[in-house]
């Protein structure tokens, strides 16, 4: 179930009344200052190990919306088996092999237990573990507490060729409800904070 770390994305934003969704946040964000950003042609996308399915959506969800702005993007399950756990270094070898310019790579730094304490909304949300759920007590406007894990990830961006770190962002999620929902919304944070940056080369 490592993949959820990566890729769980869905948050809780509710109100009394209604359910929104939440835009996946980018906590931290970091940028080369040393670096002068290069077209880059080609990028090699990686994606959390551990399961078939969820690695390859994660993939392919990248490399749409990277062609869409104008990048050849690439998956990495094209040349990395999926059985194989995927590393900085296998994905820069890839990368390599493939004659990409750059790479995106996302990892897990941390899960945290968390503990909500409000009002009780009948609501329901999935979160991550075959053990653990969401819990609430009594009727609307009592006490509640709540119990769900924070996943903290990591997403950097190299440039292949000169063998550097371009970019990176740490962002913050909770188990999803719809895991194709959240790796929409994670590939989507990511290419916006690209495109902010300036980074990505079909919008230079």
């Amino acid at each position: 179930m490592f993949v959820l770390r990566i890729v769980g994305i869905a948050f809780i934003a509710l109100t009394l009344g209604a359910c929104s969704t939440a835009a996946t946040p980018i906590v931290t964000e970091w940028r080369n200052p040393g670096y002068a950003p290069a077209p880059f042609k080609r990028i090699m996308v990686g994606g959390p190990s551990g399961n078939t399915s969820v690695r390859r959506n994660f993939e392919d969800e990248f490399v749409v919306q990277l062609r869409a702005v104008g990048v050849d993007a690439l998956p990495s399950y094209k040349y990395i088996p999926e059985d194989q756990e995927i590393d900085e270094n296998k994905l820069r070898q890839a990368a390599q092999q493939a004659r990409a310019d750059a790479m995106l790579f996302p990892r897990s730094v941390q899960t945290e237990q968390k503990t909500k304490l409000g009002p009780s909304i009948p609501f329901s949300f999935g979160v991550f573990g075959p053990n653990v759920g969401a819990a609430w007590s009594g009727p609307a406007g009592s006490a509640s507490v709540t119990r769900y894990k924070e996943y903290t990830s990591e997403t950097t961006l190299y440039d292949v060729a000169k063998n550097e770190l371009v970019w990176s962002a740490t962002i913050k999620t909770t188990e999803p409800d719809n895991v194709q929902t959240a790796i929409k919304s994670y590939v989507e944070a990511v290419i916006k904070a690209l495109d902010a940056q300036n980074l990505l080369p079909g919008r230079q």
